[in-house]
């Protein structure tokens, strides 16, 4: 079977292995490659006021550049107490350099005062698909649950081990991959995008 081609608007070994495993199951057929391995190119800025609005930016810009379908998401953490932020500016809440660990120490602190009844939070992640002919489609995925005070588990990402989903003991850095996409956020958003991908390859 020849496989089908699609980029992830993505240099995340971590991101790209985790669209790799939900595509596996649900659409065989496709080979995801992540930005080191189509031409390079400059990336636009994300200024989108949105998850959606970036996620689109990435994918339209890897389709124009590759000429293969793209893939693209924003996520990040929306903690209720900040009024729904860090939100889309979750990679560098910290500023300049980015830093997974600095922005996750700002969080904490941020939140440090409040009790632990307002540390309600999502995980949200916008991901869109961007075929070369100019067809769009963009979907949504949340994890609810809450922030703890210390780190936990060195799996996953960003703000993965201060954050326990709902119905969890265990923090999203302490989970197994296969337990993590199961409710993540963004293996909900890949998940739709994957069922919406196989209709797009079928009918083409």
């Amino acid at each position: 079977m020849s496989l089908t081609r699609v980029v992830l608007a993505s240099r995340n070994a971590k991101k790209i292995a985790e669209l790799r495993r939900i595509l596996a199951v649900a659409v065989p057929q496709v080979e995801v490659v992540g930005l080191d391995e189509v031409p390079p190119y400059p990336e636009t800025v994300e200024d989108g006021a949105t998850f959606a609005e970036n996620a689109l930016l990435k994918a339209r810009e890897a389709a124009e550049v590759s000429g293969l379908p793209a893939i693209a998401d924003d996520s990040g953490i929306a903690v209720d107490a900040l009024n729904g932020m860090p939100g889309v500016l979750s990679a560098r809440w910290a500023g300049k350099p980015k830093s997974d660990e600095r922005n996750l120490r700002l969080v904490l602190e941020q939140v440090e005062d409040l009790p632990d009844t307002r540390l309600g939070a999502a995980f949200v992640c916008a991901a869109a698909l961007v075929l070369p002919g100019g067809e769009e489609h963009v979907v949504e995925g949340r994890m609810e649950g809450s922030l703890i005070r210390q780190p936990r588990g060195t799996n996953g990402f960003g703000y993965d081990p201060i954050f326990v989903p709902s119905g969890s003991v265990l923090t999203s850095a302490e989970m197994t991959p296969a337990d993590k996409d199961a409710i993540s956020h963004r293996g909900k958003a890949f998940r739709a995008l994957a069922e919406v991908l196989a209709t797009s390859l079928t009918s083409a």
